[in-house]
């Protein structure tokens, strides 16, 4: 009896065993996943190569020229002095009014300067060299004047040119004076081959 109720206890356990242990609930099927894309791929272009742009060869420009300098206000009334030496007397004659109404009208110092160039140029019948220290006299005068060395330079032209003017006038009176004498020596000696030729025919 003792085996048969170990057989039925042992058989008792195993089935509440079975019970209570349930089946394993089968795993859900999975999605079916989709097959991957397949990736076309693009042929690459190589873009063609671009031929160099033609460029216009630009001749470099020309080496600017360098002003040439202006000239001063000596050298402008240098180059006036030497215009004016070349005018005939007619033209130096209107030379010579244009600068004088300049000159009232402006009183100023190459104003002056340039009245007292045409009153010193002989030739016209407005000439004056007297006039033209007059003229040039303040600027000689003032040493601080931007004018002052050529007004110096242009009166001792003036005065110079007085000066072999005067020779002149002194070398001309000798002249004449010498031409007096010379004329009284042929007249005296006209006279004498007068009276010689008169003594020697009376003696005939």
């Amino acid at each position: 009896m003792k085996a048969g109720h170990c057989t039925l206890a042992i058989i008792a356990f195993w089935a509440a065993g079975c019970a209570t242990v349930k089946e394993p609930e089968p795993a859900a099927e999975a999605a079916p996943q989709a097959p991957p894309s397949r990736v076309v791929a693009k042929p690459v272009q190589i873009p063609k190569p671009v031929p160099p742009a033609q460029v216009a060869v630009v001749a470099p420009p020309p080496p600017a020229t360098p002003e040439a300098p202006r000239p001063n206000e000596t050298e402008t009334l240098i180059a006036e002095f030497a215009r004016l030496r070349k005018l005939g007397p007619a033209e130096l004659g209107r030379e010579q009014d244009a600068a004088r109404q300049i000159f009232n009208q402006s009183r100023s110092d190459s104003a002056r300067l340039r009245l007292g160039m045409t009153l010193a140029l002989p030739g016209a019948p407005g000439s004056d060299d007297g006039r033209a220290l007059d003229v040039l006299d303040p600027l000689v005068k003032t040493p601080g004047a931007s004018l002052h060395g050529l007004a110096f330079m242009l009166a001792s032209y003036v005065q110079e040119q007085r000066r072999l003017t005067s020779q002149l006038a002194g070398l001309q009176q000798n002249v004449q004076g010498l031409q007096q004498k010379l004329d009284a020596i042929k007249s005296l000696e006209r006279s004498l081959s007068g009276r010689g030729e008169a003594t020697s025919v009376r003696r005939r």
